[in-house]
């Protein structure tokens, strides 16, 4: 039986505001299969957020275990953490979060200059991850200098570049127009496509559609966990390209 690359069980996650305990996560079961594409939905004060900053390893759980790819991760030091974080874990969130100063290919370097890896190689790696994603040709472009489409790809690039065996995306099309977040779901339909598990946070049902998974957080709990018959990204670009063209 195959590892799941995410395994929760009874996860549980408390804040305290004074005299107040806030149960974000409420024993929180479940598995995410390698290769599967998610979407996490729900409410505000839902979960959904907490539950990807444990799973993304940026915040423990209270209780409950969490292992990533059979390895578990709820005891580790701030220092593993931190490890697993920049190595086995892709991040895209919906601000893009690149350094305005530096070009798209020293933005997907990043994760790398923290592994000792010669910059050469370095730059080597973010180049194919700046191809792959369709902007080879923009590697010295600042992102001033890039719409909002290609910042989120030079986004997924960095995502991509330290060969993570998961990509958490946080609302990554909540800052772009309809058109655009369909070209950046194309973009991850094909990654995963190509073996890569994606899970991905979004309140936007057309958004959630192009996932294979949906499940549905409320008050700290999974309300439902269903399977999808995603729609297809890049059929649906190719129709918007038509229509544009004939118009």
């Amino acid at each position: 039986m195959t590892t799941p690359i995410i395994r929760t069980r009874e996860l549980g996650k408390q804040y305290v505001m004074g005299d107040t305990v806030v149960h974000a996560l409420r024993g929180v079961s479940l598995d995410i299969a390698p290769g599967e594409m998610v979407a996490v939905m729900g409410p505000s004060g839902s979960g959904k957020s907490t539950f990807m900053n444990v799973v993304g390893c940026l915040d423990r759980p209270s209780s409950g275990r969490y292992e990533l790819a059979g390895d578990a991760v709820e005891e580790l030091s701030a220092d593993a953490l931190a490890a697993i974080r920049n190595r086995r874990i892709g991040f895209v969130f919906q601000q893009f979060n690149l350094l305005p100063r530096t070009s798209a290919l020293e933005n997907v370097e990043l994760p790398l200059l923290y592994t000792g890896m010669p910059r050469q190689e370095r730059q080597a790696r973010a180049r194919r991850r700046l191809e792959q994603v369709g902007l080879g040709e923009r590697s010295d472009h600042h992102p001033r200098q890039l719409s909002g489409g290609q910042q989120q790809r030079v986004a997924i690039a960095r995502a991509l570049v330290n060969d993570p065996v998961l990509i958490l995306a946080d609302e990554p099309t909540g800052a772009l127009d309809s058109r655009t977040s369909v070209e950046v779901m194309a973009l991850l339909q094909q990654l995963n496509r190509e073996g890569i598990t994606i899970v991905l946070v979004t309140h936007e049902h057309d958004i959630a559609d192009f996932a294979g998974r949906i499940i549905v957080f409320r008050d700290g709990r999974v309300q439902s966990d269903e399977p999808n018959e995603r729609k297809d990204a890049a059929a649906m670009l190719q129709a918007l390209r038509a229509q544009a063209a004939a118009s």
